[in-house]
């Protein structure tokens, strides 16, 4: 890939550390490397075939011509995989110095003293430390790494794998189908409530570096779970690529809830395709955060197949000086008297781009449908940009559909108050931003919302400066 956009010096997470593994797979993408993968993983029959045939998808699709500019990205010049431990360990002491160094300024083990249910902290390609607490095991509740999860439940990842996101779904998808490696496995069984968020982080190091994590959720009937997920990556002057799958199943009346926090460096092109499938009486929420990262395409979707689904999806989004952040959701009514919501809200400042893509579809038969979409934009400079892509299709007379758009920038009076009662520029900027995307913050844990409270006051100085 060609050099990255310069980004600002004081991204917090932009350290590195030096490169140390037990293996690196040679750059570029072939059948060799996808059955390398597969060998060093010990995986069974069918999966390595489900790598192949979706490798052989991938070099027959094209590159997607709409959205983000993605003809910078150099497929021969990305490590697919690279391990950096022998085994996944079991207590922080057990991990490699570089790693633990670049764990503890993150943040993990403070995050788990806070009694997160679960945490699972993925470096590169492989997940190398995960923790869960017993009394959800003894429940029956099921929180992996996707590698273990294959190799204790291959019958159970054999039955949904692919099921809502197939390799065929688009070039990234059939991409992460061929290379995967880690992510998060869980299930929760009927009628249990894991009331404390489970926690993965997404860690990468190397330059070069694709990550191509897997994350597959069962909610059975009447269980609820919520999951947080957290990106960072070093600052390099060569990009590297995120390219996840999210498949979600959400049946009778259960509930999940899925956050992402993402702060990739500036040099990542972060490509994500996330899908839930609801069944009758379920709820499926999308809470969005899109901070960092030179290029972000992903738009969460819920697929309402039973009567009463409801699916919800707020997203958010930042993008300052070299950045596109093209977000959205999309929402799919497929049985009647099911409901769901979008709201999106969009910063952009210092020449930077936001774009909301949007798909609401209601299918003939689907009556009584209620869906609301708001997308909101706030601009902060003459240089930033910020495009709306809404799509309605609608087959049935007998439904409540409702879309609002606007676009503002900050509010002369407004600036000029808050800065007459003491406040800096930059202070008065980011009050206004922060309750302008209130929505969405309110809806995190509060750690996660002081957090982003955070990254929003150093876009704001690297804004004003």
């Amino acid at each position: 890939m060609p050099n990255g956009v310069i980004v600002p010096t004081d991204y917090k997470y932009g350290f590195s550390k030096p490169e140390s593994y037990v293996f690196k797979a040679k750059k570029g993408l072939s059948k060799s490397v996808v059955e390398q993968i597969s060998s060093m993983k010990n995986e069974p029959g069918w999966m390595r075939e489900q790598r192949l045939k979706a490798l052989e998808i991938f070099f027959s699709k094209k590159m997607p011509k709409w959205g983000a500019d993605l003809y910078a990205i150099n497929f021969d010049d990305i490590y697919y995989y690279i391990k950096p431990i022998d085994r996944q360990a079991k207590s922080w002491d057990e991990l490699p110095k570089e790693i633990r160094e670049t764990y503890d300024a993150i943040g993990i083990p403070e995050a788990e003293k806070k009694f997160l249910a679960g945490v699972t902290a993925q470096y590169e390609s492989e997940a190398i430390y995960h923790s869960f607490k017993k009394q959800w095991e003894d429940k029956g509740v099921i929180f992996l790494d996707f590698d273990s999860g294959l190799r204790q439940y291959p019958e159970l990842v054999k039955q949904y794998f692919g099921r809502a996101v197939p390799a065929a779904d688009n070039k990234f998808a059939a991409l992460n189908s061929a290379v995967w490696s880690g992510g998060s496995f869980i299930y929760v069984p009927k009628g249990v409530s894991v009331d404390i968020p489970l926690q993965a982080y997404f860690r990468i190091n190397a330059a070069n570096m694709g990550q191509f994590e897997r994350t597959l959720i069962i909610v059975d009937e009447g269980a609820y779970v919520s999951y947080i997920e957290g990106c960072s990556a070093p600052v390099y002057t060569v990009d590297s690529l995120h390219a996840a799958v999210v498949e979600i199943f959400v049946k009778k009346g259960a509930r999940c809830r899925y956050t992402t926090i993402q702060n990739w460096s500036s040099n990542v092109y972060n490509l994500v395709t996330k899908r839930a499938f609801v069944e009758e009486e379920g709820t499926m929420e999308w809470v969005d955060g899109n901070i960092g990262s030179r290029t972000s395409m992903k738009y969460p979707s819920c697929y309402l197949v039973g009567q009463r689904a409801r699916g919800e999806i707020l997203s958010l989004s930042m993008a300052g000086y070299g950045q596109h952040q093209d977000v959205g959701g999309k929402l799919m009514f497929l049985a009647p008297d099911t409901s769901g919501e979008i709201i999106s809200k969009s910063v952009s400042h210092s020449s930077g781009r936001t774009s909301y893509r949007g798909l609401v579809k209601v299918i003939k038969g689907a009556e009584r449908v209620k869906c609301n979409v708001r997308c909101d934009a706030l601009i902060l400079d003459e240089k930033s940009r910020s495009d709306t892509y809404p799509t309605m299709q609608v087959g049935e007379d007998n439904v409540r559909i409702s879309h609002e758009a606007s676009v503002s920038k900050i509010d002369a009076d407004q600036l000029f108050y808050l800065m007459s009662r003491g406040l800096s520029e930059i202070e008065a900027t980011s009050l206004i931003v922060n309750g302008f995307i209130e929505p969405v913050v309110r809806e995190l844990p509060l750690e996660y919302a002081v957090e982003l409270n955070r990254l929003i006051q150093l876009n704001m100085e690297d804004a004003i400066g």
